[in-house]
């Protein structure tokens, strides 16, 4: 269905305000985007790894969730939303759930409960081929329990166990690229994406994902004001220049089939979307060039390769 503006707009938000979350994250954007993909008739089971958004939105007995809302532990959501999908289907076949009864399974985690200790959980759950969505909000480190480094962190951040010395600066390897390890399990679909413009992006991939037959993955770049130091009225124009520069390309996998969302007419140097960011401040220092020169090439060639796949995928 076409992104209508007005209606999406219209439609009230399912985690509702009063929840604990920073100002500036990117998350409850996040959040609120994706479910805005929901029709309003439509009943949803979400699960949340621990961690910012479940400690900050659901602290017993208050919660922000209006849907059913479950929390789990940092390494199974995945498991978790699965098994309950699974349940919901074996109650739809000895007919104690009407069959005019429609709820989707929908699980968040952050880049920590994702890309690392419930990537076991979530791969499981998609080659299982489970009837639900696995949203990554990617703030780029484990950030509820101190901002320790995680492998969604870019190459030579600053984190409190990659610090940023005179002789080690900042975190040695490169960014895992989750998008790609998930595309890889041959799901019906698969998006990375973020929340800029008016949201046209994101909530129209949430509502593909959420009524595609079949397991989904989304990864949506989460900025975090605390991890990355920015100003919290920057979160906007952070997404755009990770966008803007193809650190953070838009795109879909479609039954294998990639399809780039936007491509920059005139692509910004990737320092541009580091410089308001305290964690890449050393980068900016006299002498350290060949960083920025390292990330601006890491960033070209997995643009370049994503514009090669859409090549070859759609022959």
């Amino acid at each position: 269905m076409a992104y209508n503006l007005k209606e999406a707009i219209q439609k009230p938000n399912r985690m509702t305000a009063g929840h604990r979350m920073c100002a500036g994250c990117g998350a409850p954007v996040v959040v609120n985007a994706v479910l805005r993909g929901l029709k309003e008739e439509d009943h949803a089971v979400i699960g949340a790894a621990t961690g910012c958004l479940e400690v900050s939105t659901f602290t017993y007995p208050y919660t922000a969730w209006r849907d059913s809302f479950i929390h789990t532990a940092f390494e199974c959501a995945g498991a978790t939303v699965a098994g309950a999908e699974a349940a919901y289907k074996a109650m739809k076949r000895k007919g104690t759930l009407p069959e005019d009864e429609h709820t989707k399974f929908i699980a968040f985690g952050g880049d920590g409960g994702t890309y690392d200790i419930g990537l076991q959980s979530l791969s499981g759950a998609m080659e299982r081929g489970h009837d639900m969505v696995y949203v990554c909000y990617d703030n780029g480190a484990y950030m509820n329990t101190g901002i320790q480094r995680s492998s969604a962190t870019p190459r030579f951040a600053d984190t409190t166990t990659s610090p940023a010395g005179k002789v080690i600066p900042g975190k040695q390897q490169k960014r895992k690229d989750l998008t790609e390890v998930i595309a890889n399990h041959h799901i019906p679909y698969v998006a990375q994406t973020a929340a800029i413009g008016n949201f046209s992006d994101i909530t129209t991939k949430a509502e593909k994902a959420i009524y595609t037959e079949g397991p989904a993955f989304m990864n949506i770049l989460a900025p975090c004001p605390r991890g990355w130091g920015y100003e919290t009225e920057d979160l906007m124009l952070i997404n755009k220049l990770a966008v803007e520069t193809c650190y953070w390309p838009l795109y879909e996998v479609i039954d294998g089939r990639y399809v780039v969302n936007y491509k920059p007419k005139n692509k910004l140097p990737v320092s541009e979307f580091l410089k308001p960011q305290r964690r890449f401040k050393h980068l900016f220092a006299p002498g350290n060039e060949w960083m920025l020169e390292e990330l601006q090439k890491e960033v070209d060639e997995r643009w370049q390769r994503l514009l090669d796949l859409e090549a070859m995928t759609n022959q």
